[in-house]
């Protein structure tokens, strides 16, 4: 069987590679999985109850900014895509549960920064926790080989992503 006729084969009557149709199939599904947040849901259900989405969404841009520097209200904003009023007042919740703090920056004393609690962090470790065991469970019966594989395979894809949306955004800021 020579190449051609292999691509031939894999292609569907449209024209186009099966294998590809079948990754937009799957990712319209994991799409809409992840539009209704079951792991979120799931993991805050289990862990804090009273909590929200859009508080474990900031839990976690507040964690992942603070790599970088300083977390403000409008860091936490621009990183969410939302209002600053908004992310404001979603801060201000999570400040009255006790998961992040408000402190004066230590570049600027006049400006307010907004960090992670000893028991912001302790949710964030826990949530993590119950997002691995649903992956886990669904991968427990797979062989090892494909954990490892579809490790290496989906983080290729989700870099590729993240690439051509960056590449994109680049273009139409220039």
């Amino acid at each position: 069987m020579t190449a051609a006729s292999k691509t031939r084969e894999s292609e569907t009557p449209e024209g186009g590679d099966e294998n590809i149709r079948r990754i937009g199939q799957v990712m319209t599904r994991m799409r809409l999985m992840t539009g209704r947040r079951v792991i979120g849901r799931l993991a805050i259900q289990n862990v804090a109850p009273g909590m929200e989405l859009s508080h474990l969404d900031v839990l976690e841009a507040v964690r992942r900014a603070e790599q970088f520097g300083e977390v403000t209200v409008g860091t936490v904003a621009e990183k969410l895509r939302i209002d600053p009023s908004r992310a404001s007042r979603i801060i201000a919740e999570m400040v009255g549960r006790g998961v992040l703090r408000r402190k004066a920056s230590q570049a600027d004393a006049r400006r307010i920064v907004v960090v992670l609690t000893a028991l912001g962090q302790r949710l964030l470790q826990e949530i993590h926790a119950q997002k691995l065991t649903v992956v886990q469970s669904i991968t427990a019966g797979w062989p090892r080989e494909d954990v490892e594989a579809f490790a290496r395979l989906f983080d290729r894809f989700v870099s590729g992503f993240e690439e051509a949306f960056q590449a994109r955004e680049k273009d139409s800021d220039g």
